[in-house]
């Protein structure tokens, strides 16, 4: 270091080292590594404040979404602050009905039941009706309040309605989050299982996690070969078939899996060929689109790059004298492949199969257009809340779930295989 040259007499009285200026050698050495950090932090800040902005912070904001509950308290002070002495059994008492009327009465000018009377909807079917007739017509209401609330409506008379917003009027739920696992609230508050009926999130999670592990799978047993075949041809051939490996990326999502479509359907290229060829009748032709069959193909062939390109990478780096040094030694073709070969590229195939595994399970335009009801993932699901039926809060804790279930497999694979053998080159 240019700084740290000694003084011409090289210690201090006390001993110690010092530079050219008189600062004491470990000191300088301090300052030197304190600008270091600096200049290498400020050299990653914009990239760092980029990843904050655009992923630490939607993650965070769709993390508090799913508990967040403002309406009901914001909407309704006074009926939450009178429900906190109702014992949950019998009907609430006189002053609590006056202070519904009051809050409805203030939302309808505020403008606000609407809002309130979509997220108790989200509680019980007919809310939106009940809350808004009840808007309407308050300003006409005269005491006795509670006679005069269930004859302008008789469900005001069941306790249940009124142990909902009891257990929603606080600033945070757990009620979206219920509903992700296929759960509800029982008329004693309890938490139980839905009807079967009503059962599809948690199958939903599963259908998910098995059309992810098996278009892994099949991008694995495509991808291998290809990787394999690359790394062994001179490099001016391989590099011309690598322009066919990444050509999926030079084409549009829209239209690779329309062309699939075409392909897959019923009327479709491959039936057609199938038919012709005799090995199916015209009036037995496959269905193979609109269903699981149709979402792992199509998938397969758009996530088919993410797995060829690592296994390529490592594999490239493998030498070709290992092979020979184990045929050399008495080991067949198959062994030394499975013995030393296969061994090596465990790298390229961890991180093939997390590349493929982590963007398969949160796709959703392939699933949507080829997928039909039994080829629809999670993200389709979550979609639908976020667009159609406008519950936020339930695809907020349904994709807090999704988050949470690739952070556990993607720790349990760190524990049994071991992040560190992941190489993409």
């Amino acid at each position: 270091m240019a700084n740290a040259a000694l003084a011409p007499s090289g210690n201090l009285p006390g001993g110690k080292m010092v530079t050219a200026d008189g600062v004491p050698l470990k000191i300088a050495l301090a300052r030197a590594e304190r600008r270091r950090r600096l200049t290498a932090f400020l050299l990653v800040a914009p990239l760092l404040a980029f990843i904050v902005i655009t992923f630490i912070v939607p993650i965070g904001q769709m993390m508090w979404r799913s508990v967040d509950n403002p309406i009901v308290v914001a909407t309704l002070p006074q009926t939450i602050e009178a429900l906190g002495e109702w014992d949950g059994q019998d009907l609430p008492s006189e002053n609590v009905y006056a202070a519904l009327v009051s809050d409805l009465v203030a939302a309808q000018a505020n403008r606000t039941v609407g809002q309130l009377a979509i997220r108790m909807n989200y509680e019980f079917s007919g809310a939106r009706s009940l809350f808004a007739g009840l808007a309407r017509r308050g300003d006409d209401m005269q005491a006795p309040f509670r006679e005069a609330v269930i004859e302008e409506n008789d469900r005001w008379g069941d306790p249940a309605v009124w142990q909902i917003l009891q257990r929603e009027g606080r600033p945070y739920t757990a009620a979206y989050y219920v509903s992700a696992v296929d759960l509800r609230y029982n008329d004693q508050g309890e938490i139980e299982r839905q009807a079967p009926n009503q059962r599809i999130y948690v199958a939903l999670f599963l259908r998910t996690l098995a059309l992810s592990v098996a278009i892994t799978c099949t991008t694995l047993l495509l991808g291998y070969p290809i990787a394999f075949l690359l790394a062994s041809l001179p490099m001016r051939t391989s590099n011309l078939l690598m322009i066919f490996v990444l050509l999926p990326f030079w084409t549009s999502l829209l239209v690779r899996t329309t062309a699939w479509i075409v392909l897959l359907q019923q009327q479709g290229v491959i039936n057609d060929i199938l038919v012709w060829l005799g090995l199916i009748s015209n009036n037995g032709r496959v269905l193979m689109i609109h269903n699981a069959f149709g979402t792992i193909v199509a998938m397969t062939h758009i996530l088919l790059p993410f797995m060829v390109l690592p296994l390529y990478s490592v594999m490239k780096g493998i030498s070709p004298s290992y092979m020979r040094a184990a045929r050399s030694l008495g080991a067949n073709n198959w062994t030394a492949f499975w013995k030393v070969y296969m061994p090596l590229t465990v790298p390229g195939i961890g991180a093939g199969a997390i590349l493929v595994f982590i963007i398969s399970i949160g796709y959703y335009i392939t699933p949507a257009l080829v997928g039909g009801q039994s080829g629809q993932m999670i993200s389709n699901l979550i979609a639908f809340h976020m667009q159609n039926s406008l519950n936020w809060g339930l695809a907020a804790a349904l994709g807090t779930i999704l988050l949470v279930g690739v952070l556990i497999l993607y720790w349990t694979y760190s524990r049994i295989v071991g992040i560190d053998k992941v190489k993409l080159g």
